[in-house]
């Protein structure tokens, strides 16, 4: 199935160039300190010329039980979550991926795990639905987000002045499928919640792994650290190069990362080595 693109006829020639930052967060549960957080970390991200901004999985609240974003589900279209990423992204004239936020779901108990995006004009160009709900158990350690979390059904990318870009979510990263459903993104964007456990088995290698198969870019936005609610994620965000180069990386606590995407890597890349061309299946 291909995704959705927002792609206008007779659109420009691509941007040569983007510079992009993932934001690291250790969200709390109080949605006010997590937003204050985000606003001083796209401050810092705009200050070094970032145009396309992503923030992590569950920016806004990472809460003390998994039923507590339930209860900050807003409609889709309304509510203070998605009115602070519009205004946002207007204020500073950015491109602003708004990791995942909780949306009303008609099953009872459950939200959408859902990440947004806003253009510079503060106008919303796409939104995707976690398709792949994480399911864990080792020792004390369990996760069941299939429990609060109702399933998306379609692959998403938008179209922006610099190429394609796709979207995921988390635990998506490990279902390659998804990616090749994207259809030759030029930027894959991955906001997560890794857990320590995982990602320090998993995270590098799945991320470099996206990127080299996709021979694309790959922005992944972590949260990063010991969470209030006892939880541990492994941080770690990143910008890998379509050859497989981490190009900037922060490990622990909030923090940005940095980089440029280049058209002319992309194409060099792509020529070099053009396995998406030799792919039969």
């Amino acid at each position: 199935m291909k995704p959705p693109v927002n792609e206008p006829p007779g659109a420009a020639p691509p941007a040569a160039t983007l510079r992009v930052a993932a934001l690291q967060m250790v969200s709390t549960p109080r949605v006010e300190d997590n937003l204050h957080a985000a606003s001083a970390l796209i401050d810092e991200a705009v200050a070094q010329g970032a145009e396309l901004l992503a923030l992590p999985e569950y920016f806004a609240i990472m809460g003390m039980s998994e039923r507590d974003k339930v209860q900050l589900r807003e409609a889709d279209g309304h509510g203070p979550l998605q009115d602070f990423l519009a205004a946002s992204a207007k204020a500073h004239g950015i491109w602003l991926i708004g990791g995942s936020l909780p949306l009303w779901t008609e099953q009872a108990g459950k939200v959408l795990n859902t990440s947004l995006v806003y253009g510079p004009n503060g106008q919303r160009v796409a939104r995707y639905d976690k398709i792949h709900l994480f399911g864990f158990r080792q020792g004390v350690e369990c996760y069941d987000e299939s429990a609060t979390i109702e399933a998306g059904r379609r692959p998403v990318s938008f179209a922006m002045p610099f190429g394609r870009i796709g979207l995921s979510i988390c635990y998506d990263l490990r279902f390659p499928e998804l990616y090749r459903a994207l259809g030759g993104a030029d930027l894959l964007v991955i906001p997560a919640a890794f857990t320590e456990t995982t990602g320090r088995a998993h995270w590098e290698i799945l991320l470099r792994a996206r990127a080299i198969e996709n021979q694309c870019y790959v922005l992944a936005a972590a949260q990063g650290g010991r969470h209030e609610n006892g939880r541990e994620t492994h941080g770690n965000s990143m910008l890998i190069d379509p050859w497989g180069n981490i190009l900037d990386r922060k490990q622990k606590g909030p923090g940005i990362v940095i980089g440029n995407l280049e058209r002319a890597c992309l194409a060099e890349v792509r020529a070099r080595l053009p396995a998406l061309s030799h792919r039969v299946m």
